[in-house]
């Protein structure tokens, strides 16, 4: 490899080519890496181009000799990764998608607090009924937790789980950290006292209200004495810069003596000094008032210890018994017991003396029930669905009532989803012709975002939401049924003799309906202003 005199090779460099010959290495390597996407990064410099896998174990020694540093995998697990490209629709992707791994990646700034993660991680796995997880060393301060896409079930609620990637394994993760984030906390408090966690700039200590449990702010307070011998009136408040306190007794300028700080709700208009008046008020301590503002302390390090952004698509991750650029520490596989004691240099390339699997041997669905109860919890914290807006009778426009079946052919077909290309001029064609009918946003907004989670692929919201935007400010006809756009959804002809457009059938049916009844499709808003 040649030098730069200016850029010297990094240790990672120096040892890449030694190192990756190993052909113990190169085949456990191989092993984990079969039928996963694997990339080469050239010591941070650039990564090789995606898609990418090996075919041999001897792959890695011609790439390091080429400059490669480490190498990067998948937790995507595919019949045949070099299909991937990015023009790919989510079905397309779950089409030659044949599992997933959970990866959990314990990233901390600090290798104890790693190691406490992990401890807890594994606990919780356990006491979920899954005995068999993997563990390795990331090759810097964290650690990576692997459970095998063999301990899931292969289908749950009439869902194939293979296709559920990202969503299933990243409510598993979400689900595992809030079971660990407090027990981590507590632990990480006792290794590192306040102090010293302040001082690091680790510490984040907020106080929330005890009646509406809103987080404080901080406000200064001053303790005021009366200066006349004969009324020596003591009180404590908030004043602005350069205005003076009365004495409520005998009007006298007040004198500062003290300032303090206390916790202060905007909501409640209370603070830590009206609390402890109001719990020892006549000298009595009353009972059932809390005196203090919940203390709730988060360390900074705990807060992403456990990444979420790992569980992503084509998302990678350091691979076994890779090398890292920055420590030239390799990503070894570990025993839940080793963690406790593991020190980064029982990584050192030099000291692998054999080799370990860091895909544990798992029982086919013993993750089943940690899954079911992400899956429940995720559901508890999922937004409530926007209620429906509009209830009762249609719209009238110009005495007619628009109802659903009086929509033709080609807006029933289309509200149904598109399953290929199409969709942006499908959502122009549907959004001409709910303008023109004069249908309100609200409902629009309702029934295209209804449409677009039908479709192959769903358009991005920013795009939904300007589409409609300008839909409203610019009403246009829809087009003519002469036009191409019609035969590219399947349509060749009018749905009947002499209908021009989409809008004169719709008002056509109206007219022929007027005064019978039928189920409405635009119905009547709760609030005031219904057009």
């Amino acid at each position: 490899m040649a030098t730069n005199p200016d850029n010297p090779p990094s240790k990672a460099q120096k040892i890449a080519i030694s190192y990756y010959s190993r052909p113990d290495i190169q085949q456990a390597m191989f092993n984990f890496c079969k039928n996963r996407e694997t990339v080469a990064n050239h010591n941070n410099n650039f990564f090789a181009k995606r898609p990418d896998t090996f075919d041999y174990p001897t792959d890695i020694l011609s790439q390091a000799k080429q400059g490669a540093t480490s190498f990067h995998t998948s937790e995507e697990i595919w019949t045949n990764p070099l299909d991937i490209n990015t023009d790919m629709t989510p079905q397309k992707y779950n089409e030659i998608r044949t599992g997933w791994d959970l990866i959990i990646d314990i990233d901390s700034p600090f290798l104890d607090y790693g190691k406490i993660a992990a401890r807890l991680l594994i606990e919780q796995l356990e006491k979920h009924g899954i005995h068999n997880i993997g563990i390795k060393f990331s090759g810097s301060k964290g650690f990576h937790i692997i459970v095998p896409f063999i301990a899931f079930p292969s289908e749950l609620s009439g869902l194939q789980t293979k296709d559920q990637f990202p969503e299933w394994p990243r409510a598993i993760a979400e689900y595992l950290f809030k079971k660990i984030r407090d027990p981590m906390n507590e632990e990480i408090l006792k290794l590192s006292n306040k102090e010293k966690l302040r001082e690091q700039g680790e510490l984040v200590s907020e106080h929330t209200c005890p009646k509406c449990h809103q987080p404080t702010i901080k406000k200064k307070i001053h303790r005021y004495v009366c200066p006349d011998i004969r009324c020596k009136s003591e009180i404590e408040g908030f004043t602005k810069k350069k205005v003076a306190m009365l004495c409520p007794s005998c009007n006298a300028k007040m004198n500062r003596v003290s300032t303090r700080e206390v916790d202060f709700c905007k909501a409640c208009k209370i603070n830590t000094a009206k609390l402890e008046a109001t719990s020892s008020f006549g000298g009595i301590k009353q009972k059932n008032v809390q005196k203090q503002f919940k203390e709730e302390i988060t360390i900074k390090s705990t807060e992403d210890s456990v990444d979420i952004v790992l569980v992503s698509p084509r998302h990678l991750f350091r691979s076994p018994y890779s090398l890292h650029e920055k420590t030239a520490y390799a990503s070894i596989p570990l025993t839940k017991d080793q963690i406790q004691d593991f020190r980064p240099s029982d990584a050192d390339p030099l000291k692998i003396t054999k080799t370990h699997n860091f895909m544990p041997n798992s029982i086919p669905e013993e993750a089943s029930q940690l899954l079911i109860q992400a899956l429940e919890e995720a559901k508890k914290n999922k937004p409530k669905e926007v209620e429906k807006k509009y209830e009762g009778k249609g719209v009238n426009l110009k005495g007619l009532t628009i109802t659903s079946n009086m929509f033709p052919p080609i807006i029933k077909k289309l509200l149904k989803g598109i399953p290929q290309d199409g969709r942006k001029r499908a959502l122009s064609l549907l959004l001409s012709f709910f303008t023109s009918l004069e249908f309100p946003r609200d409902y629009i907004e309702e029934k295209i975002h209804e449409w677009n989670s039908k479709n192959y692929a769903p358009l991005k919201e920013g795009y939904i939401r300007s589409q409609i935007d300008w839909s409203m400010k610019n009403k246009r006809f829809p087009p003519n049924y002469d036009k191409p756009i019609y035969k590219e959804f399947g349509i060749t002809a009018p749905p009947m003799p002499g209908i021009k457009n989409p809008i004169n059938y719709t008002i056509k049916k109206a007219f022929q309906a007027k005064g019978k009844t039928s189920e409405p499709f635009y119905i009547k808003p709760k609030h005031k202003g219904q057009i």
